[in-house]
């Protein structure tokens, strides 16, 4: 990927863009590319942490394995977002699976170089831990919904904030560029692939949405962000 892009990317991320030119020249020439396609395992749970990763392109799914075998998803890591900041911070091992969601390009930064850029510049390291806040609030309210809301309640804020996220607005609604399975969308409202796919034909028929080829487009997003905050 060419020098302006990768440092496009990181001019983008929330955490560095109120950093001077100088300061993310200093940081860009820390980090180093690395390629994975799909469905290939960035890291595992366990493994030792030592990176922080920005994505570039494609996607990674952030997620665990309970002791039966059945997956949950924790969040969709889209290009311009970052992961990996906890490990970069304490060094202990890593507390999720990363698996790559399509052909992943990612800039990887070691913690053995970033720790020592953020004892040099303090306010990147405020930044971060405001960044680590605002995901734990976001985890916390993740659990709450899981367990107080309604699978249509669930479902009908994920499809608004992925619209909202990645949505192509088309003649006749929102289109989700992101192609998600079943699976996979059932893994992030903490439900099964049947129950999603039951919910999404109760909506066709009710002419929320259509799903054509594995997208999703919201013909009435207005009413499925009611749903959604009507817990």
């Amino acid at each position: 990927m060419p020098l302006s892009d990768r440092y496009a990317a990181l001019v983008q991320h929330e955490l560095l863009d109120q950093m001077d030119a100088a300061e993310r020249e200093q940081l860009l020439s820390l980090c180093v590319e690395r390629r994975f396609s799909d469905g290939q395992l960035i890291f595992q749970r366990g493994d030792p942490g030592s990176s922080m990763m920005l994505v570039l392109q494609g996607q990674v799914r952030i997620s665990i394995l309970s002791m039966e075998g059945k997956e949950l998803t924790f969040a969709i890591i889209r290009p311009g977002e970052c992961f990996g900041e906890i490990a970069l911070l304490d060094g202990h091992p890593r507390s999720a699976d990363a698996t790559a969601v399509g052909k992943c390009a990612l800039l990887v930064l070691m913690r053995h170089d970033f720790i020592p850029f953020l004892e040099r510049h303090p306010r990147v390291a405020i930044g971060l831990m405001t960044l680590l806040c605002r995901r734990l609030r976001t985890l916390s309210m993740f659990t709450e919904q899981q367990a107080f809301e309604s699978l249509p309640n669930r479902l009908a804020r994920l499809l608004v904030k992925l619209a909202e996220t990645q949505g192509i607005v088309t003649p006749v609604g929102i289109r989700i560029a992101g192609k998600l399975s079943q699976q996979e969308i059932g893994n992030l409202v903490a439900t099964s692939r049947e129950s999603v796919n039951k919910q999404l034909r109760i909506w066709r028929t009710e002419g929320l949405l259509i799903v054509e080829q594995g997208h999703i487009t919201l013909l009435q997003p207005a009413a499925l962000k009611q749903l959604a905050n009507s817990a």
